[in-house]
């Protein structure tokens, strides 16, 4: 069955230029990418995005991570895999959240750490299960920038829409 999943390399994925050998090892999965993007993350998609663990008592350091503040790296990039088991697939090679915890032969295992005041710099963010995807994907990526319809769609005006343009 055919399946989307994000796929973040975070901040520190970047500023260790893993971004090559990340896609390397994903390219494993023989998944198709179908959309893909550099964002400066703002606290409002960090905050959405991890909502799921706002009482958790790292949430605060896990907004500063993926919002690139402990590596200088306020970027991250975004990527949606599509195909046969995507979920499955790309989390195997990702390896256990903990990078102590992960496959020396993950990536996470590979490439992970835990920082001395105990945030786990994991280096790949990859969506735990088809809803989780859902919700993420759409977090992150407009229908116009994939290049498949995975969700239904709707047309809209906008009226009065304030937006940067080129000067």
């Amino acid at each position: 069955m055919n399946q989307a999943t994000l796929i973040l390399i975070k901040p520190d994925g970047l500023k260790k230029s893993l971004t090559g050998n990340i896609l390397t090892r994903l390219s494993e999965t023989k998944l198709e990418i179908v959309a893909a993007k550099i964002v400066r993350v703002s606290d409002e998609l960090a905050r959405k995005h991890y909502y799921h663990l706002k009482d958790k008592p790292f949430f605060e350091d896990l907004i500063k991570y993926i919002k690139g503040e402990f590596h200088g790296r306020r970027k991250v990039m975004a990527l949606v895999y599509w195909g046969e088991s995507a979920i499955e697939k790309c989390r195997a090679l990702a390896g256990a959240t903990n990078p102590e915890e992960a496959e020396a032969t993950t990536i996470r295992g590979a490439y992970g750490r835990i920082t001395t005041s105990g945030v786990y710099e994991n280096v790949i963010h990859v969506s735990a299960n088809e809803a989780e995807a859902e919700r993420e994907i759409k977090l992150w990526f407009q229908p116009d920038e994939i290049i498949v319809d995975l969700y239904p769609t709707k047309e809209i005006i906008e009226k009065e829409k304030k937006v940067r343009v080129w000067a």
